[in-house]
């Protein structure tokens, strides 16, 4: 809240309250994932329809729990934003496509750790491709959210610059977990099946 002064005649000022504009705040980041395959690369495909276990290979499976067929709620990995701590909470739709495709994006979302903050909003969109050397992928991740009470007095940019470098943390920590366990885990399938 700020407040300004009126001037109402020569000897009388008046004081009135103005609510400042919620300021939006939106950081983004995107990472492309190459994972070449030796053997079996012909079975890529229907690796990719066992969606609960590829998900759970490309996630942390303690944080990730199937609410039905190809929807799921994950606990993102909490992480500190200027000293307070985060937790996000998404829920993921998990579809496949074109007879080689995995697609997830974010069908909900919600925020713990920030105060008071109704206008949250997680984007994810996802796409893993069985080809015939391995599989291929592209994930972005996004945020917007008015700027919590909390953090009003850090200005925008150096949140938004704070918030684009978390969520490339984010992704390059998925990226890395995706890259060791995806590949072995369609060996134990293939074993398996």
């Amino acid at each position: 809240m700020s407040w300004h002064y009126l001037k109402k005649s020569a000897s009388v000022d008046r004081i009135v309250s103005r609510q400042l504009p919620i300021m939006s705040l939106a950081f983004n980041a995107r990472q492309e994932i190459n994972l070449p395959v030796k053997s079996k690369i012909e079975r890529l495909p229907d690796y990719l329809l066992q969606q609960e276990r590829v998900v759970g290979a490309m996630l942390d499976p303690k944080k990730l729990v199937a609410l039905s067929q190809g929807n799921f709620r994950y606990t993102v990995t909490s992480f500190k934003v200027f000293q307070l701590e985060v937790k996000p909470v998404v829920s993921i739709a998990v579809a496949n496509s074109e007879g080689n495709k995995l697609q997830m994006h974010a069908t909900d979302s919600e925020l713990d750790g920030l105060g008071l903050v109704d206008d949250f909003e997680l984007m994810l969109d996802a796409t893993l491709i069985a080809t015939e050397q391995g599989l291929v992928g592209e994930a972005f991740l996004g945020v917007t959210v008015s700027q919590p009470p909390l953090l009003k007095l850090i200005p925008p940019k150096l949140l938004e610059s704070t918030g684009h470098s978390i969520l490339n943390g984010i992704l390059l920590g998925i990226k890395a977990r995706v890259g060791q366990q995806l590949v072995r885990d369609f060996s134990a399938w293939c074993i398996e099946n």
